[in-house]
């Protein structure tokens, strides 16, 4: 049985290259490994006797090294797409966390170094209290790490809600397209997931510190904008850490006929939608890499951290631990520091 349109455009999708000068294309070979990880995650071995029967750790191996033997991954791919439906999902959201992993491991070979005009201004502020060039070159490793979390968020906001709501067969949608709009100013409302009439807000944690007190209301707001709209606000919480923020957020929820899925009751919550195929997925590659991250994560202080760069490569030491990037920078177009929008309210004004 040949496949369907739309079918063939989850498989060629997964090999036409991304948007950006950074993106990729998976190669066959990766493709083949893929399926072969599939296949290995769900238990199918005895019915695809022509695969490999174990492959590199999609984790813990170089993102470019994935790759297996597979004569024809497109056969493979339309084999496994009639034993298991809900396959091609599986595959569609694998294909997109390798692809974001494979972009940002060209984000870090690529990012520049700043430049002098880029962080110069900066030095005002801290001038004095070290040398002038040990105060650069903290500059400069501070802008660094700064562009590459600042990549990292982007790449995240195109994975982490995106995948989550392909798994539950729902979808997400941005401000500029959501059906969910603001009771204040009638803005559209980012939606992590909609599915049916359940409009999804999905968080990994809520946290004491929560941002500023403008950023909170909208936090607040999104259940009323939601009911509004004509959808039941949806909060789930993958992690059940207690403070008051999460009481509050819970509770606004609530108040506005919306529901709450909070720590183990949210991964439940999720894999009842998304079925049995696609709850494998969301345990190997979302919630195991989470529930490790949030149980292993540090109390200050922090430890020890160094950074070196011999022009090749970038050397990062944490913990004993050693994380190298091998170089190949890019001409970068930031310009330097933007003028913000109440520049100049604490000076004198000058006489005309």
């Amino acid at each position: 049985m040949s496949l369907s349109k739309a079918e063939l455009a989850v498989w060629r999708k997964a090999r036409a290259p991304g948007a950006g000068s950074m993106a990729v294309r998976l190669t066959d070979s990766m493709c083949g490994y893929l399926l072969t990880q599939i296949i290995l995650d769900l238990g199918l071995s005895e019915k695809f006797a022509d695969v490999p029967s174990s492959t590199p750790d999609f984790f813990t191996t170089e993102p470019a090294k994935l790759t297996v033997g597979i004569a024809n991954p497109h056969d493979l791919f339309e084999r496994l797409a009639q034993e298991v439906p809900d396959a091609l999902t599986y595959f569609a959201c694998l294909v997109s966390l390798l692809k974001s992993r494979l972009k940002y491991a060209n984000i870090l070979a690529g990012q520049p170094i700043p430049t002098l005009d880029q962080v110069g201004p900066r030095s005002l502020l801290q001038y004095g209290s070290i040398g002038p060039r040990a105060l650069a070159t903290f500059l400069f490793w501070r802008k660094w790490f700064f562009d590459i979390d600042n990549r990292a968020g982007q790449e995240t906001g195109y994975l982490f809600e995106p995948v989550i709501a392909a798994s539950v067969g729902g979808v997400p949608f941005t401000s500029s397209k959501s059906p969910v709009k603001s009771h204040r100013d009638g803005r559209g409302r980012q939606v992590d997931c909609l599915l049916d009439e359940d409009a999804y807000e999905l968080k990994i944690r809520v946290t004491i510190a929560a941002s500023g007190q403008g950023r909170w209301r909208e936090e607040l707001d999104y259940p009323i904008d939601c009911k509004r709209s004509g959808y039941r606000p949806v909060l789930v919480v993958l992690d059940s850490t207690p403070n008051p923020k999460l009481q509050e957020l819970v509770a606004a929820f609530i108040r506005e006929g919306g529901v709450a899925h909070v720590g183990a009751d949210a991964w439940s919550h999720l894999d009842s939608l998304a079925g049995k195929t696609m709850a494998r997925f969301l345990d190997i590659y979302v919630r195991a890499p989470l529930a490790r991250l949030l149980a292993d994560a540090p109390e200050p202080p922090l430890a020890e951290l160094t950074a070196r760069d011999d022009g090749r490569s970038i050397s990062i030491i944490v913990a004993g631990e050693e994380l190298r990037i091998a170089r190949t920078p890019k001409p970068t177009d930031d310009n330097g520091d933007e003028l913000p929008e109440d520049v100049g309210e604490d000076l004198p004004s000058i006489p005309t």
